[in-house]
């Protein structure tokens, strides 16, 4: 004779005690949990969606009425999506700085690219340095550090010494290095699984800018 199939108001009824073992466990984890503290935070791989992530944190700092800043290092020259936004209607609650001027294939000017670098470098210090803006997204940074064009032990001693304890740094693009992944207090890595620029498709506006 076989078990007796289990009724519906027995799964229900098992799914609720497994949920209230799961709620005390995590109540349990929360209850440890106090205080605030502002993030170093790497968005990093080969994957697409590390700039948007980056901006989505930046319209919950809108939302909540907090001011924060942007300042894009490589792609600054392009026409975004999330750049017409924030400086059409958000411009009282976030500073936008677009340094770069293209990536490194397009100038084809090193030495023009390390000098764009290094002024979004410095803005983004005094961006930083206000304890006005709870959050600054330094947009493809990591670019920028890649190729030598900002020194990250300098970038790393300025975010351990000068960076408010309140004010979080969200640090974007491919290839961050050990030393900011140690660093930083929140990292994550986009993983490439599939994307249509391989199957011929160009980038488009409301997907990638």
């Amino acid at each position: 004779m076989t078990d007796a199939a289990p009724t519906p108001d027995a799964d229900l009824a098992r799914h609720a005690v497994k949920m209230a073992k799961k709620k005390t466990a995590r109540d349990k984890i929360m209850a440890g949990k106090a205080g605030e503290k502002g993030l170093i935070i790497v968005h990093t791989g080969a994957g697409k969606g590390k700039s948007s992530s980056g901006f989505g944190m930046i319209l919950r700092c809108v939302a909540h009425g907090m001011p924060s800043a942007v300042v894009q290092f490589i792609k600054g020259a392009w026409d975004t999506g999330e750049r017409r936004l924030l400086t059409t209607h958000f411009a009282g609650l976030c500073q936008f700085h677009a340094m770069g001027e293209g990536f490194t294939w397009e100038t084809q000017d090193k030495a023009r690219d390390i000098a764009a670098a290094q002024a979004g470098w410095e803005k983004a210090k005094e961006l930083i340095r206000d304890p006005r803006f709870r959050l600054v997204l330094l947009d493809e940074i990591n670019i920028a550090l890649r190729y030598d064009y900002l020194d990250v032990a300098e970038v790393l001693d300025f975010l351990a010494t000068e960076k408010p304890p309140l004010t979080h740094v969200v640090l974007t693009g491919r290839n961050a290095s050990e030393a900011l992944i140690e660093a930083a207090d929140l990292v994550t890595e986009m993983t490439l699984i599939k994307h249509p620029f391989r199957s011929g498709i160009k980038a488009q506006p409301g997907v990638e800018f």
